[in-house]
């Protein structure tokens, strides 16, 4: 894992399915299960669910919020 892997969970948005346009960071703890026990998809979209359920079935999603906070500075 590096950095830019916890960089982009704030800012790369779900391409499809039920949670369309959310960020990867704000899925729901039981979607993200539903992917540990279904199958990842291929690629870097399913590298950084991966990292999301491992953080999340964790309890370390707060750790994320000070990248929340400097993402959203940048956007402005």
């Amino acid at each position: 894992m590096k950095n830019e892997d916890l960089l982009q969970l704030v800012s790369v948005k779900m391409p499809y399915g039920k949670y369309q346009g959310r960020l990867i960071a704000d899925l729901p703890g039981h979607y993200l299960n539903w992917f540990a026990r279904e199958g990842f998809p291929r690629g870097e979209l399913g590298r950084l669910l991966q990292l999301m359920q491992e953080i999340d079935h964790n309890g370390l999603s707060p750790l994320l919020n000070p990248l929340r906070e400097t993402h959203r500075h940048d956007d402005i």
